[in-house]
């Protein structure tokens, strides 16, 4: 079940328990070529990625995305990494995507995504648009879309 986190002002954030080892999220998440294989929202494009397999802090990469029917690119900087733990990169227009990963127990993984549009260049314009709860709605749909994917091996 996703729940709703409180990660500050202009930050949007959930959380799920996946039945599952950090180390393999962390492995999903930090491969760029497969985050259209982990994308609930149905903005990821299956298209070839520029970059790394595995990220390491100030990587950039490059994925395909969709929204309103348009395609394009969007070449983003990893901003944090902490293997098993952590993966944040940066878009273009300043905001950012956390994943953050803890084990409370061995084989399970608490796992917060976090849309941060704080460090936005216009985090009022993000509002106006409906970014906010648009994302919280993918990032929910991301969640949900991982916790299934292990809950067989429960």
């Amino acid at each position: 079940m996703v729940t709703t986190v409180d990660s500050g002002p202009r930050r949007v954030s959930r959380r799920v328990r996946v039945n599952a080892p950090a180390a393999e999220i962390f492995a999903l998440v930090a491969d760029p070529h497969r985050h259209a294989e982990l994308d609930g929202s149905g903005t990821v494009r299956d298209v070839p990625v520029k970059g790394p397999h595995a990220l390491k802090q100030g990587d950039r990469f490059t994925v395909g995305m969709k929204q309103y029917g348009l395609p394009y690119s969007i070449t983003s900087v990893v901003t944090a990494l902490e293997p098993d733990r952590l993966v944040e990169w940066r878009h273009p227009l300043g905001h950012r995507w956390r994943w953050e990963l803890a084990s409370p127990e061995p084989g399970v993984t608490e796992v917060t995504e976090t849309f941060d549009y704080s460090t936005a260049r216009s985090p009022k314009v993000m509002e106006l648009l409906g970014f906010p709860a648009k994302n919280a709605q993918g990032i929910s749909g991301t969640l949900e879309a991982l916790a299934a994917r292990y809950a067989a091996t429960a």
